[in-house]
């Protein structure tokens, strides 16, 4: 499979099943366009005619061709789709929590699909000894695999700052006897986050995700404390603080988009020039009679504000004045990357990785938290909802249909399952709109790489 497109002045051709990425003038980009359906006599009355070459040129581009698809670098094979579901049953260990210690928050933000952090349910903070369990349940069930990762996540994890401290000594306490490595993460708002928090995840946490939309006005929107205020500049000092004690790295600042600012690619913008380097934005997901809801009207506007951050991601890179950054959709790596096994099974959720809530109950993750139909057991009588188990074990980049003939499939993996079951009510659904924005983030993210090797940054 081929997909080919032009951005930034580059012409890309993506050979999708071998990964490679080529990057041709106007005559080999049209040659190729052709090259599968249309005969050769066809292919050089047509490109002579379009362009000033010869017909002995237009044969040597074709010669080209046909030497990259025998050494599989061009029109490439699809090889694994026989071996999707056995790349699946892989994934047989447990490696990563998402470690519900609050169900409760300080903020309203008015799209969380937590209910304010509750889940629906009721406001509940994880005991010290119901965390304990779930330490002890995650190396139980991670089999021979030496790194496991723990995300302190909510509603608002620094409602109960005490239990993350003794949670993460008590699984430092069990790395050496159990030949296993704790990779702790923090996912927080910011309104508690204060010079004791700071140090302590500076010392304990692997990576730490805060949450800021952008623009002060973009962010306040939707983003309220209790008292139905701002939290921008509450939190930002922060979080300013925070970044800057890490070296501005092992971060990541996280927004959400909306219909409210299309023009998202300027909250981007903006919190790089406040100096944050590590960024994220991601479109909300939310039901479509909510005001704030993203639409199929939106997608050409979407499209473009990806464009336009990449262009001005390139613009920075050109300048070489520090002022650059990462944006999290547009990181891939063309040379390694994930394994294949990972690229056709997707993330794990359900599988390789669960969420626990307050009171020990194990969901697929965290946004499965809350539908009883996925509740898979708890952590002390283990996983007993098979049933659901094997649903995700199912889903894979081949068990999609729409996944089969994409481009992105072995970028995206088949996309997340709750944005899917959200949207369409299965697990193995497409969310389609969400699809559709990836693949520009896609393309967005290959062209930022080419012009890295191209231009030698």
């Amino acid at each position: 499979m081929i997909h080919q497109y032009k951005m930034s002045g580059y012409n890309i051709v993506l050979d999708v099943e071998s990964g490679c990425v080529h990057t041709v003038d106007d005559v080999a980009y049209d040659i190729i366009e052709l090259y599968e359906t249309t005969p050769a006599d066809a292919i050089i009355s047509i490109i002579t005619q379009r362009y000033d070459v010869t017909a002995d040129d237009v044969k040597e581009v074709m010669e080209d061709l046909e030497t990259l698809r025998r050494e599989g670098k061009l029109f490439a094979k699809d090889i694994f789709s026989g071996q999707a579901d056995l790349f699946k049953e892989r994934q047989s260990v447990v490696k990563a929590l998402c470690l519900h210690v609050a169900h409760a928050c300080n903020m309203t933000c008015g799209y969380c699909f937590a209910g304010e952090g509750e889940y629906h349910g009721e406001k509940a903070i994880m005991s010290y000894e119901t965390g304990k369990r779930a330490l002890d349940w995650l190396i139980e069930n991670s089999g021979t695999r030496k790194n496991l990762e723990v995300d302190f996540f909510g509603g608002e994890p620094l409602l109960n700052f005490d239990v993350v401290k003794k949670l993460v000594a008590y699984g430092r306490s069990r790395e050496a006897e159990r030949g296993k490595n704790f990779r702790f993460t923090l996912t927080t708002n910011g309104i508690l986050l204060d010079d004791e928090v700071i140090e302590f995840v500076n010392k304990e946490m692997s990576n730490v995700v805060i949450s800021l939309d952008g623009r002060k006005e973009v962010n306040d929107r939707m983003r309220k404390t209790l008292n139905k205020e701002g939290s921008y500049d509450a939190i930002l000092p922060a979080f300013k603080k925070l970044a800057g004690s890490r070296g501005q790295k092992d971060y990541y600042m996280r927004g959400t988009y909306t219909r409210y600012n299309t023009d998202f690619a300027s909250d981007i913008i903006h919190m790089a020039d406040l100096g944050f380097k590590e960024l994220s934005i991601e479109p909300v997901v939310a039901p479509p009679d909510a005001p704030y809801a993203l639409t199929e009207e939106d997608l050409p506007k979407l499209f473009a504000e990806y464009e336009r951050l990449a262009e001005e991601m390139l613009e920075r890179k050109r300048e070489g004045k520090g002022r650059d950054f990462t944006f999290y959709h547009y990181m891939i790596d063309l040379t390694g990357g994930p394994c294949i096994v990972k690229r056709i099974s997707g993330c794990g959720v359900g599988t390789e990785y669960v969420a626990v809530t307050p009171s020990g109950q194990l969901y697929p993750c965290h946004q499965f938290v809350g539908e009883k139909r996925f509740l898979l057991g708890d952590i002390w009588n283990g996983i007993t909802n098979n049933a659901i188990c094997n649903e995700f074990k199912g889903c894979n980049v081949y068990s999609r249909q729409e996944c089969r003939d994409c481009f992105a499939k072995l970028y995206c993996s088949g996309g997340c399952a709750a944005n899917a079951y959200h949207t369409t009510g299965s697990i193995s659904g497409v969310y389609d709109l969400g699809c559709q924005l990836h693949k520009k983030r896609i393309e967005c993210a290959i062209m930022l790489k080419v012009a890295e090797m191209s231009e030698a940054f």
